[in-house]
């Protein structure tokens, strides 16, 4: 009896995973760009679903939740950089999803849901920034035959304050991953408590 418990228990916790892999990987496909970054700068709110399955199940499911929406995204998209950029979209996302579940779990409280989320709206992000930095911005130059200059001038014509990289990061990187973690984080805030009785394994 107990086993067979254990069995709807993961089966449950599975076909949960899977509904939510499957919708953040359609609201990843629905990128926009905004209008304080360059075009190919595109903002989804796949990640609200992302930490809501992390509260729900655990750090550990949100982890396979993203993992899943990258890779399904990866098989209908493709790739133009050889899988990196969808490794970097995967370390961004559990830089933002992974500290405010862990805090979460920890005591599952609304003060901890918040103050994990700020926490996660600040790692991702310094690791986005640090990601584009050192290899996001080297990259899609190299692959694309342009010089870092011109990837660069896309930035300026947007805001003429960038004029560098270290600018770059700073006025359109930072900026726009500081929106998105913010944007997400509200919007889990007021749907969680909607969602979480029907995601939770023992309910």
């Amino acid at each position: 009896m107990e086993q067979n418990q254990k069995n709807h228990s993961h089966i449950k916790v599975i076909t949960r995973i899977a509904i939510l892999s499957a919708i953040a990987t359609v609201l990843m496909a629905l990128k926009i760009p905004l209008w304080f970054a360059p075009s190919f700068y595109k903002f989804d709110i796949s990640e609200v679903v992302v930490l809501i399955g992390a509260f729900a199940l655990g750090p550990a499911a949100g982890v396979v939740i993203e993992l899943l929406k990258v890779l399904l995204n990866l098989l209908i998209d493709g790739t133009v950089t050889a899988g990196v950029g969808e490794f970097s979209n995967f370390i961004m996302g559990c830089s933002f999803f992974l500290p405010a579940a862990i805090i979460y779990r920890f005591k599952k409280s609304m003060f901890n849901a918040i103050i994990g989320m700020i926490v996660g709206i600040v790692s991702l992000t310094v690791v986005s920034s640090l990601l584009n930095y050192y290899l996001m911005l080297p990259l899609y130059a190299n692959v694309f035959g342009m010089p870092m200059e011109t990837l660069i001038g896309m930035g300026t014509k947007i805001n003429p304050s960038i004029t560098d990289l270290r600018s770059f990061i700073l006025i359109a990187v930072v900026p726009f991953n500081l929106f998105k973690g913010l944007l997400s984080s509200i919007v889990v805030f007021f749907l969680y408590k909607r969602i979480s009785p029907v995601l939770h394994v023992n309910d």
